[in-house]
């Protein structure tokens, strides 16, 4: 088999030249692409079990006011799905967890840019991310058995 070239090829100031113009168009990617790319991304955890916040305990702020006269440092949340329950506790320096039932796997903590933050869960179901995310985020666990828990957004 004969392969044939370009004939302007010969000239390496035209490849380079030709070479460049394919890179410059190659960063023009149309918006509805990019559009597009996004909405196929954000589906990469429709299997999840979505777990919905069934507790913050900031919504016992007025009761605690009554109570005593400084705010707690700490915050507890529970998210809750068919057969799944996650539990945090927010402090400043840490988002300490624990799934119930108890399986090992990983938790990543992801915000609109991204991955934040990922650590080990345990095989008694505990994990620690540190430091805390200061931007909105959502949990992402994943199960030595493959179940998928996504928590609801969590603002710091």
């Amino acid at each position: 088999m004969r392969t044939v070239m370009n004939p302007e090829w010969n000239d390496d100031e035209k490849l380079i030249d030709a070479l460049r113009d394919a890179l410059a168009s190659s960063d023009e990617v149309p918006a509805a692409f990019v559009d597009a790319g996004k909405a196929a991304f954000s589906w990469r955890t429709i299997d999840a079990e979505l777990a919905a916040l069934t507790y913050d305990s900031a919504w016992d702020s007025l009761d605690a006011l009554a109570i005593r006269s400084e705010s707690a440092i700490l915050r507890s949340l529970t998210f809750a799905s068919d057969g799944w329950t996650v539990e945090l506790e927010l402090t400043p320096d840490a988002v300490l967890g624990q799934l119930d039932p108890p399986e090992a796997g990983v938790v990543s903590a992801r915000g609109e840019s991204g991955k934040l933050a990922t650590t080990d869960i345990d095989d008694l179901g505990f994990f620690v991310l540190h430091p805390p995310p200061n931007v909105p985020y959502r949990l992402v666990c994943t199960t030595t058995s493959g179940t998928t828990i996504l928590t609801g957004w969590i603002t710091p």
